[in-house]
């Protein structure tokens, strides 16, 4: 019997390339003489799932920063902590409101497993949650208001990792070692501009988005971003209009932060006579 394909991630991943799945492929097929692919920022490891299914010939490297390859492994104990929660919920309505002493038990069970061993959070908190809210830990959800978005079937994550060479470093690390391997293809997907979520390790600033490009430039690639960035239209700017230097440079900088109910921020103000 043949491996699964999968054309979305088998656990939930905020961010992971499902809408892309079909014009991905096409793309592969550009680099046919290419041998070595790498995934510089893994995420779920789609990509690299889709890779090595399209292209068993070739190498297949997944840097798996976030540790997904944990989330699949342990994907049974998974199924097993969610088959307990499934109890606690029954008799509640879909969607309804977690009672509070459901809640507790809940937090109770939880706090439980994680006395025995690996507990994915993430994907727990995707049945307990709103869409596309998540908790890595047990603190997020004890303070979250749940809701019984319980999924009903348990995960099968079979064959996913399969063909893939799993690492996890810096992908500036990673980009060089592997920068000057004849037929290296890169995939680039950095996490969004200024997001700071539960499963991104760090907060994206412009500086950090910029620095990506050094590993496109020269170098074979498929690399992707939203127009929320901007980066497209920003360095079309930028080839269109000679900027000598930074404007910036020799200007007094001044800062304020700014802290209300909804969000948090620090104003700047620069100025040179």
């Amino acid at each position: 019997m043949p491996a699964k394909i999968y054309n979305s991630a088998p656990l939930p991943f905020m961010g992971q390339k499902r809408r892309f799945v079909n014009q991905f492929r096409e793309a592969l097929r550009e680099f046919s003489s290419a041998t070595t692919f790498v995934d510089l920022f893994g995420g779920s490891g789609l990509l690299s799932h889709i890779t090595a299914h399209e292209r068993p010939d070739a190498r297949v490297i997944y840097n798996d920063f976030d540790d997904y390859h944990l989330r699949i492994e342990n994907v049974e104990r998974t199924n097993a902590i969610l088959a307990e929660i499934r109890e606690i919920l029954a008799g509640i309505p879909r969607v309804a409101k977690v009672p509070a002493d459901a809640k507790a038990q809940i937090v109770a069970l939880l706090e439980e497993h994680e006395q025995t061993g690996f507990v994915d959070y993430i994907t727990i908190s995707s049945s307990l949650l709103f869409s596309a809210n998540y908790a890595d830990n047990l603190e997020i959800l004890r303070k979250s208001t749940l809701y019984n978005n319980i999924k009903q079937t348990s995960y099968s994550c079979n064959n996913y990792l399969d063909g893939l060479e799993i690492v996890k470093h810096d992908y500036r690390e990673l980009f060089g070692r592997y920068k000057n391997v004849p037929g290296v293809v890169f995939f680039v997907d950095p996490p969004y501009l200024s997001t700071d979520t539960g499963v991104y390790k760090c907060y994206w600033r412009l500086r950090d988005y910029l620095d990506v490009l050094r590993v496109i430039d020269g170098q074979s690639y498929i690399y992707f971003t939203s127009d929320k960035s901007q980066i497209v239209e920003l360095l079309d700017w930028m080839q269109s209009n000679a900027v000598h230097g930074n404007p910036f440079e020799g200007a007094t900088r001044r800062e304020f932060s700014v802290n209300t109910f909804a969000v948090k921020y620090t104003d700047i103000m620069l100025y040179r006579a």
